[in-house]
């Protein structure tokens, strides 16, 4: 049998000789070993702290405003086409007479007399002079007949003329007078219409339309100019019947005409009765300073009632978005709360605001076209609010 082999000894028991190929290996695991502390100590080491973050800043700064009550007069709508108040037509009174000048033309202005047309007045100056002929001779015929009457009549009671040439001669007397009475009125008639031949502007006014047209021949009663009389228009609105009761003459009327500045005027007068087809009434208004309208335009409006309170807010702080009105609150956060209200009569610089809103409300008095619900805002003291004056009469349309 063979003994069993001793074991080896370990390697601390036995010498360790360095060679020269080691080192290097040595080296390395040196600094390996030396590194790992190093790591331990940033890998323990506490995280610096995070900076806190910085606080959100107001978007914009903002004053609020209060409703207040103030006094509006109440509206009824209108909506009507604007038109004459009085139309002229000029037509030609003479026959057969070429027109020889034109003198006004679509747009003028004229004055009550004022020439616009001449007919040529040759061939009527001379009948009138033939006519005017007529009359000196009917006037010598009725000298020699009254002669002759006279003679007739000294000689009546001596009995040398018979009853029958004494009545001759009365009679020739007579006649001669009526012929001299109808050769004036003929020629008063051709005076007559040698006037005729000019055409005179019955009013004053503007024309808005001209058939004249030189050297043409004109017929009696044809129509050659047209003109609106003194310039003045009226607005000729349709009101509901519902509405027109509360309508009287004098009350005030607004309205738009497309296009052009707001106008003013008064009701002139109230229609008896009510279309039957629409169930609107007619009310002519009475527009003194037309501006820039013009006769045929549709305009919308409103008449001016009797004033109510109203609960009202600056213009500036009522936004439309989306067709509805809206304002805006300011939460405890600071934040915009959009709300929206209803809206009812305008002025120049206050709404008033029917639903969605009380007196004790405080809202964002301007800019708030610049604002959407959720920004964060600042709040500064705005100047007092003073008393809101009593509006005009006049009050801009919805």
């Amino acid at each position: 049998m063979h003994a069993a082999p001793t074991a080896r000894p370990l390697a601390a028991d036995r010498p360790f000789f360095l060679t020269s190929r080691c080192l290097p290996l040595l080296g390395g695991l040196l600094a390996v070993a030396g590194g790992w502390p190093g790591v331990a100590r940033a890998a323990d080491a506490p995280k610096p702290a995070v900076a806190a973050s910085a606080a959100p800043r107001p978007a914009l700064t903002v004053t609020l405003v209060s409703p207040q009550r103030a006094q509006l007069p109440q509206q009824v709508p209108a909506t009507g086409s604007i038109a004459a108040w009085q139309e002229a037509s000029v037509g030609a009174e003479v026959a057969g007479l070429r027109l020889a000048k034109v003198l006004v033309n679509v747009g003028d202005t004229v004055r009550r007399g004022q020439l616009l047309a001449e007919f040529a007045t040759e061939t009527v100056q001379a009948d009138l002079a033939q006519l005017r002929a007529q009359v000196v001779q009917a006037e010598a015929q009725l000298e020699e007949a009254q002669a002759n009457a006279r003679r007739a009549r000294e000689l009546q009671e001596s009995g040398a003329w018979s009853k029958q040439q004494i009545e001759q001669n009365l009679t020739a007397e007579r006649t001669a007078q009526a012929r001299l009475e109808a050769a004036r009125a003929s020629a008063k008639a051709q005076e007559l219409r040698l006037a005729q031949t000019r055409v005179l502007a019955p009013d004053d006014g503007v024309i808005t339309a001209r058939a004249a047209t030189l050297g043409a021949v004109a017929n009696p009663g044809q129509e050659l100019f047209r003109l609106i009389r003194q310039g003045r228009l009226e607005w000729r609105a349709e009101v509901s019947a519902a509405d027109l009761p509360r309508v009287r003459r004098g009350m005030a009327a607004s309205l738009t005409p497309p296009g052009g500045q707001p106008l003013t005027g008064t009701v002139r007068m109230v229609a008896p009765t009510v279309d039957a087809a629409t169930r609107n009434g007619l009310i002519y208004v009475d527009l003194p300073n037309p501006g820039s309208a013009r006769a045929g335009m549709f305009a919308r409006g409103h008449l001016a009632l009797e004033a109510s309170p109203a609960l009202t807010l600056p213009a500036s702080a009522v936004v439309l978005r989306d067709g509805f009105a809206y304002v805006f609150r300011v939460g405890a956060d600071r934040r915009l709360v959009m709300s929206k209200v209803a809206t009812g009569r305008r002025t120049a610089d206050r709404v008033e605001v029917t639903q969605g809103l009380d007196a004790a409300a405080r809202v964002v008095a301007s800019g708030t076209g610049f604002l959407v619900d959720g920004d964060l805002v600042k709040v500064v003291d705005g100047p007092a609010s003073a008393p809101v004056p009593a509006p005009a009469a006049s009050v801009a349309a919805r």
